[in-house]
């Protein structure tokens, strides 16, 4: 159907409104709010103990499940493209469910099986506390980013085929020897993107998290929820701002490497 330039230009119009209206009204008054009392005020309110804490505990949740994700989401894709079995389909379904599931009802669902009064609830009585600390934010976020280097390495091998590994074997090569020389290098920016989706939601994830944090400073309380106490908690509007855009910078980065890094799979 061919549409005229009249129409083009009204639809590109009509685009950038609503893309105006929706995110930078927002963001730029966020950024006017965080900014409005100098550079020094924002950085005095991005290094307190706090906010310190909150960054450091978000990083280290992103180290360990990043690895995590990465072993799974290579392994699974391998078997959904690579494997013929029973129960391929609901493997399928599995990978997809934390993106039909609220992470509200993830948090609640961890409570039943990790609380005190749950499934594994005996864990804590041998000292190992899952709910309300680090373990439990960490099992939170796995699940919430699992299907992402999933879904980036699975095409990627589809496109692929086999037919370079089915070489390699014949040559004589063994299993890892294969893996580690076809098909990582075939996969690596498939598995980039994956990683690199898998960071940003780890970094911004909040509902499942503030189930199974106790959101006490210091202790258990992410990027996300320092916001989220400041804002509500404590009335605290202008440090909720000035770490809220701390966490946009962060998420802005990691799109900007996002970009580049499509942009750099798209040339090779």
């Amino acid at each position: 159907m061919k549409v005229s330039p009249g129409t083009r230009i009204t639809l590109r119009v009509v685009a950038l409104l609503y893309l105006f209206g929706l995110l930078v009204v927002p963001i730029g008054m966020i950024l006017y709010r965080t900014f409005e009392h100098g550079l020094w005020t924002f950085y005095e309110w991005i290094s307190t103990p706090a906010a310190i804490s909150a960054l450091n505990l978000s990083l280290i949740i992103v180290a360990i499940v990043v690895p995590i994700n990465v072993i799974f989401g290579v392994v699974t894709a391998l078997a959904l493209v690579r494997g013929r079995f029973p129960g391929r389909g609901l493997l399928q379904a599995v990978v997809d469910l934390p993106f039909a599931v609220s992470p509200i009802v993830v948090g609640v669902a961890l409570i039943l099986l990790w609380g005190s009064g749950g499934w594994f609830g005996g864990v804590e009585s041998l000292g190992f506390k899952v709910i309300f600390g680090l373990p439990g934010m960490v099992i939170a976020t796995i699940f919430v980013t699992l299907p992402f280097v999933v879904r980036e390495v699975e095409p990627v091998l589809h496109e692929i085929g086999e037919e370079q590994e089915q070489a390699a074997s014949t040559l004589g090569a063994s299993g890892w020897q294969t893996f580690w020389r076809i098909t990582v290098p075939a996969i690596r920016w498939g598995l980039t993107y994956g990683i690199v989706l898998t960071v940003a939601r780890s970094l911004g994830e909040f509902g499942a998290v503030i189930m199974v944090s106790s959101g006490f400073p210091g202790v258990s309380q992410t990027l996300t929820l320092l916001v989220h106490a400041r804002y509500i908690d404590d009335h605290n509007t202008y440090g909720a701002y000035a770490a809220a855009t701390l966490l946009m910078g962060i998420a802005l980065l990691t799109l900007l490497l996002m970009t580049l890094l499509d942009r750099k799979r798209s040339t090779t």
